[in-house]
């Protein structure tokens, strides 16, 4: 019987260290609304960013802890739609969008729309097509490009008022890219625990570098270029498939 209790326990418990990471990154997503709610916008931004690392921890400490769980899984989806979802559309509207009226507050829901979509689409993919690849924009991506844009601004003192439209028109095309149907590359198979070139290390440390510099500025153009990538990697994809149905190599 003492054998017995403890192994019961243990299945009806949950795993500590990769569920602290997920609520690290609902932690994030709420304190980049409370920061927005205050007109703290850059604090805001680096929240979301924040969570991003957490969101990237989780999954693999799971995975290396061999503690994966289905109550996991559905904890990440929900602490990612508060932190990817929920937060990167109230922090753009209250800081360039809420002056817009309708116009404005459509476009905060289509994005946060969007990342309801994307996290439940992603779910009922799950072990299903080509693990290489994402379909549609991963949501901690289009976070980033709405904290980005936002931190950017406030970085360099730029008036929101007067960038609104842009910043609707991008919120939407975020938004509507994570439930495309686009193909991002999700260097799920890169290998952190093997051999790495030693050039590989140099270039890592210059990314780094370049960040620190310049933060805003960098992970904005970084996360643009990479949703920008989708199309690209998209059309490239369908000419490959056109060629091999008429024989060509």
């Amino acid at each position: 019987m003492s054998d017995e209790k403890p192994n019961h326990r243990r299945k009806r418990g949950i795993y500590l260290l990769p569920n602290l990471f997920t609520t690290g990154v609902l932690f994030g997503g709420f304190f980049a609304v409370l920061s927005a709610v205050d007109g703290r916008f850059e604090k805001a931004a680096i929240a979301i960013f924040v969570a991003m690392v957490m969101d990237g921890l989780d999954g693999r400490v799971a995975r290396l802890t061999n503690t994966q769980t289905a109550f996991g899984g559905e904890y990440d989806s929900l602490s990612d739609m508060v932190a990817f979802g929920l937060a990167p559309g109230l922090v753009m509207y209250l800081w360039a969008l809420q002056d817009m009226g309708r116009l404005g507050w459509l476009a905060a829901f289509v994005y946060v729309a969007g990342a309801a979509l994307r996290l439940a689409r992603f779910n009922t993919q799950l072990g299903v097509g080509d693990k290489r690849f994402f379909q549609g924009l991963p949501s901690p991506s289009a976070a980033a490009i709405v904290a980005g844009m936002v931190w950017l601004g406030v970085d360099h003192e730029i008036d929101a008022g007067a960038i609104a439209p842009l910043a609707a028109v991008l919120t939407a095309l975020v938004g509507l890219a994570m439930v495309s149907n686009l193909r991002y590359h999700s260097f799920k198979q890169v290998d952190f625990r093997g051999r790495v070139p030693f050039f590989a290390l140099v270039l890592i440390a210059v990314v780094a570098a370049v960040v620190v510099t310049e933060p805003p500025l960098v992970l904005f153009g970084l996360f643009l270029a990479y949703a920008l990538s989708g199309p690209v990697l998209t059309f490239i994809g369908m000419r490959q498939r056109r060629a091999q149905r008429q024989g060509r190599p």
